[in-house]
Parts: C-alpha cells; sequence; structure tokens
C-alpha cells in the first residue's frame, strides 16, 4: 500500500460536506481499492532489475550461439 488511508474518518468527512453516507462509503470504498493496485517506485525497480537479468542472459545466449556457428563455420571451411 502506498499510504495510509482512515476510511472511517474520510467516509466523516465527507459525510460532513453533505454527501449521502452511503455514497460517502462507496467513495472511500473505490479509493481505498484504487491505493491496492498503485505501483510504487520499489515495485518498477524490482521489474526492472528482473528485466536486467533477462536481458543479460539472452545477451550470452546469443553470444554462445554466435560463437558455436562461427566455430562451425570455420571448421567447415579448413576441413580439406
Amino acid at each position: 500500500m502506498a499510504y495510509t488511508l482512515d476510511t472511517a474518518a474520510a467516509a466523516e468527512r465527507i459525510i460532513a460536506a453533505g454527501a449521502d453516507p452511503a455514497v460517502a462509503r462507496a467513495i472511500v470504498a473505490e479509493v481505498a481499492r484504487a491505493d491496492e493496485s498503485l505501483v510504487t517506485k520499489n515495485d518498477l525497480r524490482a521489474e526492472l532489475a528482473a528485466l536486467e537479468v533477462r536481458l543479460v542472459k539472452w545477451g550470452i545466449a546469443i553470444a554462445i550461439a554466435i560463437a558455436g556457428l562461427l566455430f562451425a563455420a570455420l571448421r567447415l571451411i579448413g576441413a580439406p
């Protein structure tokens, strides 16, 4: 959760501003629910780190594949 929300106090403030109590509670419930799906900087950092690891693995795999192809081509060219 990105921040804490006192739902009861928030609903009371909305009711005090003139909203219907049921509407106030529904608004606060939606705000609280939406907060659960917010992405934080730490979430983004973790995803970026995972992506970085995957890219490095792919890079190494591609380098090995190219080296293998070059080795095979050189053996083929050098074969009598």
